[in-house]
């Protein structure tokens, strides 16, 4: 399992927190100038923790234009991977203690067809904290109990909780074992473990909006199922929010862009998959 995700060199600290509890593979794409590329080449180079590790890939995108590629970057990063699977995450998230080994006992252990799927996604739900200081759990039951004492939050449960309702947190709370996600839930966008040669994402959402969620909604019309995992998770670590997220709050032309460019994709997606699409063209979708 490769860890794949992407960063622009205001987030390179992360990487050495990301290593250090990640010691599988990682595809890296990052969004770089050349000046920043030799910055980051400095920066990997005089330290200890990424120096040493050899399975680590860094694919440098040089920048050009006014958005970030986000979607561009995960391809670059999801095409460059070796491994049977891919654990498509973000660069602002911490592994749980141990979710390498984690995952791969799942993965190991379910060979027989998930339920008869042929394909299928593993869901690692999701945590946040707003503390710049926070205790870290290193199993289930410490997160429960930093969730008990309202230290720990599901993650955007109070800005966009409809991005991971489908986990269902409630259920993950008591379970012991592998389960499925009932269905298809409008603006879901979990981060999943998947198998190497699934849908890439589409390259017209740059910046902030829809990218991942119309990644997760391509992968639901081509029939994969989603299981959740019920003794994983990642937590979202706070930071100064990114230059797209300010462009999407503070200008009405970039949201009427966004709105235009999910219509678009919508009817793209409904003559590719025909009547399977009918349900991502609901009002709430």
């Amino acid at each position: 399992v490769t860890l794949v995700t992407q960063l622009s060199i205001d987030r390179i600290q992360m990487l050495e927190m990301l290593a250090s509890y990640w010691p599988g593979p990682i595809s890296l794409a990052l969004y770089l100038s050349d000046a920043e590329a030799q910055e980051f080449l400095r920066f990997q180079q005089g330290s200890v923790i990424l120096s040493e590790r050899y399975n680590i890939g860094y694919h440098v995108v040089f920048k050009d234009g006014h958005h970030y590629p986000v979607n561009h970057l995960r391809n670059v990063a999801l095409n460059s991977t070796l491994t049977t699977y891919a654990f498509l995450t973000d660069i602002d998230f911490l592994p749980m203690p141990g979710l390498y080994d984690v995952i791969v006992r799942h993965l190991v252990s379910t060979t027989s067809g998930f339920g008869g799927a042929d394909s299928h996604a593993l869901v690692i739900p999701a945590f946040e904290t707003e503390r710049y200081k926070q205790e870290y759990p290193t199993d289930k039951q410490q997160l429960l109990q930093l969730l008990i004492d309202k230290q720990l939050f599901t993650f955007r449960y109070h800005v966009w909780p409809q991005g991971q309702a489908a986990t269902d947190y409630e259920r993950w709370k008591t379970s012991e074992a592998l389960y499925k996600v009932v269905s298809w839930e409008p603006n879901f966008e979990p981060f999943i473990v998947i198998d190497r040669s699934a849908p890439r994402y589409d390259e017209r959402f740059v910046g902030f909006g829809w990218n991942k969620v119309s990644h997760i909604m391509e992968v639901d019309a081509q029939n994969y199922e989603f299981w959740v995992v019920p003794d994983a998770f990642i937590l979202h670590l706070p930071h100064s929010p990114s230059l797209d997220i300010a462009k999407y709050r503070s200008s009405e032309s970039y949201r009427y862009c966004l709105r235009l460019l999910k219509d678009e994709f919508l009817k793209d997606l409904s003559l590719r998959y025909g009547i399977k699409a009918l349900k991502y063209l609901s009002p709430d979708g």
